[in-house]
């Protein structure tokens, strides 16, 4: 019986979790759901002076909003914790001596300054920049001596140094990296915390994890990683390195491009969904036309031998497109009680709401459905709803419109009256009454309509005019109609 599938995400936490980490988050979340495996959760925070409890929680609470929840890990526990590199230095203490006391690590005395004396002198030979290895004869029982004299010491790998270190990566190929150049690389610091690459080997291999999905630009660490499980009698994973995220401009993504956290954007309003499926089709592809997923589609369809090796592209007009989408496309009591949490968050509308309220509220975030990509945009669309619009404050154009009405102004008196006359506002009466006044009146719709939607919302360009009469009601129609009017010297 095969292993069963083991995979694992394991951010640093001394900032955001940004556009690289999260999709190589979903990348491995989305083989385990294919697979019908374990997603793990593990916080490497062993660079003690960067880590803060404060991006831990952020990075929680970006991976819950992705709705990547874990199998095993903080919060949720499991058979392999702790989930924090931080917690496991008994585990890394054990194997350190085990390699030591088998001879496939050692003691290094020398300090930065003679590591670097040493460096310069291999760069104006032209050679390789890597340890010189003066401490790699030393024997155990003199270096056991000097570190009991208090002599600060760092621990390094014995590296192979002849061969070679051949990775079968699911993406990429066969990649083959000749042993020569390996260094024998720091696995214990001379603080005692352990380094990356080796702390990584340990916790990877003592919680069975069978595939490493990964961004490419730790395809250099992977040779190192080899050597350590070999040397550790640990069974390899199988490796697969994504490729990275360009910006448009084809140079690697950055803080040039926009906002590249998670959590920005969620503040700008952008939905879950289609976070998810943009970060997706970084990299990878089902069809050359399908361009958008639901999860549980992406979870059925999702493998490996369909991630390109050429990097990605992060294309913000295309997430904005299809946030758009998503916006019109998610169920209407979901997209209802989304708007109304945003509408709340920025302060247009007071919560709780009363059945009156909620009922307005919703007519309102429905008409405008359409007419936005982010919901950070959807304040702005509604706000005439919720507040009287500032007309000395309108653009030319709309003052343009408003102030046409100074050429028949007796037309939109009558438009007033007819518009109080009625004894049903809705749309339906709206217009049977609309387009019996334009025959009387023998005027084009739009002579009427363009000046009043002024009127009505402040702006040239918003749902149909008879839509937003109804919701408003007859008495605020009358109201804004006449402010209106009174403004280029109308007076009812």
């Amino acid at each position: 019986m095969s292993q069963p599938i083991r995979v694992r995400f394991a951010p640093s936490p001394t900032g955001h979790l940004h556009i690289g980490g999260a999709r190589t988050a979903l990348f491995n979340y989305l083989f385990a759901k294919k697979q019908g495996g374990t997603f793990i959760l593990r916080l490497e925070d062993t660079d003690v002076e960067r880590s803060t409890e404060a991006s831990v929680q952020m990075i929680l609470s970006d991976m819950k909003w992705l709705g990547l929840t874990w199998d095993e890990g903080p919060e949720v526990g499991g058979e392999y914790g702790p989930y924090r590199q931080s917690g496991r230095s008994a585990i890394y203490e054990s194997k350190i001596m085990q390699l030591v006391e088998a001879g496939k690590a050692y003691f290094c005395f020398c300090t930065p300054e003679e590591v670097e004396v040493h460096r310069l002198a291999a760069a104006e030979k032209g050679e390789q920049l890597k340890y010189a290895g003066t401490c790699r004869t030393l024997s155990l029982e003199a270096a056991k001596a000097r570190a009991a004299q208090g002599e600060p010491y760092a621990i390094r790998f014995k590296a192979p140094q002849e061969g070679e270190t051949i990775i079968q990566d699911l993406i990429r190929g066969r990649v083959v990296f000749d042993n020569t150049i390996l260094d024998d690389f720091v696995i214990v610091r001379t603080t005692g915390v352990p380094t990356y690459n080796f702390a990584v080997v340990i916790d990877d291999a003592a919680m069975k994890i069978t595939h490493i999905i990964r961004g490419d630009d730790h395809l250099s660490n992977t040779p190192k990683q080899i050597c350590l499980y070999q040397a550790l009698d640990e069974p390899l994973p199988e490796f697969a390195h994504v490729p990275m995220i360009l910006g448009p401009d084809k140079t690697r993504l950055s803080k040039r491009h926009g906002a590249t956290s998670v959590g920005a954007y969620a503040e700008a309003g952008y939905l879950p969904e289609a976070m998810i499926n943009s970060l997706a089709l970084l990299g990878w592809a089902y069809d050359d036309k399908t361009t958008l997923f639901s999860q549980a589609e992406l979870e059925a369809k999702f493998t490996l031998d369909k991630v390109s090796k050429n990097p990605a592209v992060f294309d913000l007009r295309k997430l904005s497109w299809m946030n758009g989408q998503y916006i019109r496309s998610i169920p209407e009591p979901e997209y209802i009680e989304r708007s109304i949490e945003w509408l709340a968050q920025t302060g247009i509308i007071q919560l709780p709401l009363d059945d009156i309220k909620q009922n307005y509220v919703t007519q309102v975030v429905k008409i405008v459905r359409d007419k936005y990509k982010l919901l950070s945009e959807l304040p702005e669309q509604v706000e005439y709803f919720f507040k009287e619009p500032e007309l000395e404050k309108i653009d030319e154009k709309a003052r343009n419109k408003l102030e046409s009405m100074q050429e028949n102004p007796d037309l939109f008196k009558a438009l007033h009256a007819k518009l109080g006359m009625l004894k049903s506002f809705f749309v339906s009466a709206q217009e049977v009454a609309l387009k019996d006044f334009i025959e009387e009146q023998q005027v084009k719709f739009g002579v009427l309509a363009h000046p009043l939607r002024v009127c009505l919302t402040g702006r040239m360009q918003s749902p149909g005019v008879f839509e937003i009469m109804e919701i408003l009601g007859q008495d605020v129609v009358l109201e804004r109609l006449a402010a209106g009017l009174r403004l280029v010297g109308i007076n009812i």
